[in-house]
């Protein structure tokens, strides 16, 4: 008990409780207190203050946090991007009404004939209304180089009609141009103008194909028709030259209707190439024109009846061969 009583003799013991204490901690005794106070005299404790113990609550914010507007950024542009898109295609609607109406009220328009005349317009000619914006230049131009050619086949008729006049042998070659006059102009309307036509107007692939091997079997004609090959009904070079020897005003006449027929073959060309050159950039194709030919054929009333009337045959030959007795 001698350890409870002194504490033992060593120095840094000694060193350490001579030395001051932290302060307010020197005069700390936690046995002052107790040995003071009587039994009924406990100190009493101290209440500790009052505490809220209710939880925090975070209040609303007027704006949405920040992760959250990304989101909302790209749903009013999808709204905004579908919107534009319904107003797109109500606007097309539109056009698509506009252009039927002015089909009903108008009706067939082409070509312009007196009232009088027996024969009323077989087509609806528009370029305005239904040719696209950026193509009405290029088929106007063909419908100019259209006319053009009829005007040519026109004026060849009077050349082959002065040749004949100062050389009898040369009838032949009139009623030739009296033919192709009254045959190419039609044909050159319905085969190759309003193919190309009915192209710009649908973004028809088959309709591209058919002014495309139709107009170059039209380029070789024009091609002959400036040579003018004696005995074809052209006033071609070769003509012209030869009708020189019989008559000069005749051969002057003739040499401005080969000049009309070569200018006519290089306009067709440079046409040509440019219709090309816009077939290319309106994204029509061969297997398109081939699904257009075929949806166009299987919708044909016409074929459509055929191949019911061809399969009912067949079924009802199979049907007699089945029930034929056998010998």
């Amino acid at each position: 008990h001698q350890y409870l009583v002194d504490p033992p003799f060593d120095p840094s013991v000694i060193q350490v409780t001579r030395s001051a204490p932290p302060g307010g901690l020197e005069e700390y005794n936690p046995f002052r207190h107790a040995r003071t106070a009587g039994p009924g005299n406990a100190a009493k404790s101290t209440p500790a203050p009052s505490q809220n113990t209710q939880p925090a609550i975070m209040k609303p914010t007027e704006e949405p946090p920040a992760y959250s507007q990304p989101r909302n950024q790209d749903q009013a542009r999808a709204q905004a991007e579908l919107l534009r898109r319904q107003e797109e295609l109500e606007r097309k609607a539109a056009e698509l009404d506009h252009r039927e109406r002015e089909l009903q009220s108008h009706g067939n328009n082409w070509p312009p004939l007196p009232q009088m005349f027996p024969v009323g317009p077989c087509f609806y000619h528009d370029i305005a209304v239904d040719v696209p914006i950026e193509f009405q230049k290029t088929v106007k131009i063909m419908y100019n180089l259209w006319i053009f050619h009829a005007g040519t086949l026109f004026v060849n008729m009077f050349g082959c009609l002065a040749w004949f006049s100062v050389d009898g042998s040369h009838g032949v070659d009139f009623g030739l141009a009296i033919l192709w006059f009254l045959l190419f102009t039609p044909c050159s309307f319905v085969c190759w103008y309003r193919p190309l036509y009915g192209a710009f107007r649908s973004d028809s692939s088959f309709r591209f194909f058919i002014f495309f091997f139709v107009y170059i079997c039209q380029f070789g004609v024009h091609v002959l028709q400036a040579i003018g090959i004696t005995g074809w009904g052209t006033c071609g070079w070769i003509a012209a030259l030869t009708s020189l020897n019989s008559s000069i005003p005749v051969g002057i006449i003739m040499l401005l209707v080969a000049a009309l027929f070569t200018a006519l073959s290089v306009g067709s060309l440079i046409m040509f190439k440019k219709v090309h050159a816009l077939y290319r950039t309106t994204g029509a194709s061969f297997e398109k024109a081939q699904q257009e030919f075929a949806t166009g054929v299987m919708s044909n009333k016409t074929v459509q009846t055929a191949a019911a009337n061809a399969a009912a045959s067949v079924a009802s030959n199979a049907a007699r061969g089945a029930f034929k007795p056998h010998p």
